[in-house]
């Protein structure tokens, strides 16, 4: 059986994430998309990972060989617990080639078994990020083109929430 991972933070999933998983998901015969911990965003999260795996799991219950996960251990050991053989990363720019590059280096010296497999995000979505979802969503955008309809309410509330909070 092979299984991949599609690491990343997904503060919040956005529809280039989910796009990103319908289509590995077909390549594969099972995907852990990780939940990671950033440790340039460790702070700064608008969800925790644990909501983020519940919100992702919403996302792609009609999926039956995704999974959803979450871990704190470089994705280089957390795929080779997992008996990963590739990871999986969408590019949306050039720029997400040259970083995505260096970490897929990095991550083959750390696991020699470990391929990474570039998928360039579908052409909609090459804007989406979810540092964008979470700006828009701040000023009350309507967010049916950027995130999962299933979310739509959890990233609203959120978002509420965080103006709420004692600084």
């Amino acid at each position: 059986m092979k299984t991949a991972i599609y690491p990343g933070s997904f503060d919040p999933i956005t529809l280039g994430h989910l796009n990103i998983i319908k289509r590995a998901a077909m390549c594969f015969d099972r995907l852990i998309v990780a939940v990671m911990v950033n440790a340039e965003k460790r702070d700064s999260g608008l969800f925790t990972p644990e909501e983020r795996v519940e919100l992702i799991r919403k996302t792609v219950e009609r999926f039956p060989n995704v999974e959803v996960e979450h871990s704190s251990i470089l994705v280089a050991e957390y795929a080779r617990q997992k008996g990963a053989c590739t990871l999986v990363k969408g590019l949306r720019a050039v720029s997400d080639y040259e970083y995505e590059l260096q970490m897929a280096l990095i991550n083959r010296k750390l696991n020699p078994r470990l391929e990474t497999l570039f998928i360039p995000s579908s052409a909609k979505y090459t804007y989406i990020s979810s540092s964008v979802v979470k700006e828009m969503a701040s000023y009350g955008a309507d967010l049916s083109d950027f995130v999962p309809r299933e979310i739509i309410a959890d990233v609203e509330r959120k978002i509420a929430e965080s103006r709420k909070a004692p600084y």
